[in-house]
Parts: C-alpha cells; sequence; structure tokens
C-alpha cells in the first residue's frame, strides 16, 4: 500500500474575464491542477517544487480535504480523501505559510485548543506541549504571550509544533519556511529533518525554495501551471535535463525561471 496515491487529479476554478455580458464580467473555468499523478511511499519524503501560481496549495488542500475535487483521485493509505475524509484527517496533517490562530491566546493555549479538537487528554498534554515547543526552538519565555505578538518565524514554529503533537502519518508542508528570516528558516528546515527521522513520518514539501527542495526530500517534482512534468531525485533531474543546478533543470523544463513567478490568486484571478 502507497502512502500518497494520486491519479489524475484535477481541480478548476473560476476566473472573471475582462469582457461584459449584459453589464457583468464573464466567468471561465480556469484549471490549477490537471491530471497529477504520482505515488509515495511510506517514510518518503518528496518535494513539490513550482512557482507560486503552478497548483502547490490546491494540490495541499485537496489532500487535507479542505477541497474537493473535480476529477481523479486520491488516497492516503488506502483511505479515499473524498469517500473517507474522516479517516484521512486523523492521519494527515498540513502546515502552510498561512497558518491561523486564536490569536488572543497564547501558543501553549493554542496548542492545548488543538489537541482537545483532536480528541487527545489533559493528561497527555501536559507534558507533550512544553516539550514540543522546546523542540521547535520556541523560547520558554514567550509561551504566554498572545500569538498576535510573536513573529512570523515565531509563529511558524507553532504551526510546526501543532501539526506534531497529533504524531501525523502524513505531514503536508505548504511552503512552511516562507518569509522566514536566515536563521529560522534553518532551524525549521532542521526540525523537518528530525521528524522525518524520529516519526517515521511521510513527507510531502510544497516548495519554490530550490535549495530547500534539493536538500530535504528523496524525489523532486516539478510542478507548472497545475502540470506536473517531471518527479525523481534532483541528481536525476540534472541529468535529465543537462543541467548543472536545479534552477537550470527547472527551467529547462519549463521554459521559465523562478524570477517570472506571480502571486497565485492575482495570477488566476480565480474565486470559490
Amino acid at each position: 500500500m502507497f502512502a500518497l496515491e494520486v491519479h489524475n487529479l484535477r481541480k478548476e476554478f473560476f476566473r472573471r474575464d475582462a469582457t461584459r455580458t449584459r453589464g457583468r464580467k464573464r466567468r471561465r473555468r480556469v484549471a490549477a491542477l490537471e491530471g497529477v499523478t504520482f505515488t509515495m511511499e511510506r517514510g518518503e519524503c518528496v518535494a513539490i517544487l513550482g512557482q507560486n501560481g503552478s497548483g502547490k496549495s490546491t494540490l495541499v488542500r485537496l489532500l487535507s480535504t479542505l477541497l474537493l475535487p473535480d476529477g481523479g483521485s486520491a488516497s492516503i493509505f488506502g483511505h479515499d480523501v473524498v469517500k473517507e475524509s474522516r479517516p484521512v484527517q486523523r492521519l494527515v496533517n498540513r502546515v502552510s505559510v498561512e497558518a491561523s490562530f486564536f490569536k488572543k491566546m497564547s501558543s501553549e493555549e493554542n496548542l492545548a485548543y488543538a489537541s482537545r479538537f483532536y480528541g487527545m487528554p489533559p493528561s497527555a498534554t501536559k507534558t507533550a506541549i512544553p516539550e514540543i515547543l522546546e523542540r521547535v526552538g520556541f523560547p520558554v519565555g514567550r509561551r504566554h504571550e498572545g500569538m498576535e505578538h510573536l513573529s512570523r518565524g515565531m509563529q511558524q514554529k507553532v504551526a510546526l509544533a501543532r501539526a506534531l503533537l497529533t504524531s501525523p502519518v502524513l505531514l503536508l508542508l505548504d511552503e512552511p519556511t516562507t518569509g522566514l528570516d536566515p536563521r529560522s528558516k534553518l532551524e525549521v528546515q532542521d526540525f523537518i529533518r528530525d521528524v522525518w527521522a524520529s516519526h517515521d513520518a511521510t513527507i510531502l514539501l510544497c516548495t519554490h525554495d530550490l535549495r530547500e527542495a534539493e536538500v530535504l526530500a528523496d524525489r523532486v517534482g516539478i510542478l507548472d501551471r497545475g502540470r506536473l512534468i517531471a518527479l525523481d531525485s534532483a541528481d536525476v533531474l540534472k541529468e535529465e535535463f543537462e543541467a548543472e543546478t536545479l534552477e537550470e533543470a527547472f527551467f529547462a523544463a519549463t521554459g521559465r525561471t523562478f524570477e517570472d513567478e506571480k502571486d497565485e490568486d492575482a495570477e488566476r484571478g480565480v474565486f470559490a
């Protein structure tokens, strides 16, 4: 059984056109994902590399049951993400660049709330919460401050702690280090390695950070305009596209550099 099996997955959104019909802007469907197919073994770390607007966040939302696909299928340890959403939700956890919290509550209070939501008893979280915050490098002296007073880097560490508190079998990371300072980025990457090694976790990492993809993942996928056009180890990709670096391989595969990236919503002009 694969940890993750995705077959011909497709998702579309509506986009407003500039042209108008009877005074209203027309809408047309735009594909965010088109026929995406791949598998992951248990304990594997796969990085999906793509620019903003390539469909990375859409893929993560589909796998975490936050969106419904318009076609194809996806299963996590044999559970269909649409037909068996509850078992899937118990197996996965998601860390995204837009992680949300109760801003007035502290990091410990947010983690305690999350643990109760997943059915963990207070006796189990009394020691687990301080331990997990220590592991992600969250300072002891700031654990009682409201989240609204914490930096972006500290909030992302709490998001990682929240994800690992429930010991997910599949960890979905959507741009986990975007916006972090260099030191915090390295700390988060080290923590991801530690979790991968110590928790027997399967990790899907969606990122536009080329180095992050290369140093963390067993295999790297290239997602471009909603299509998965390559998936292999970084060394094999460089050899296949006759490139010295992963960035050159990405350019050879897509015809675009990372400097071409645009904001996903602005690029697609979509709305649910």
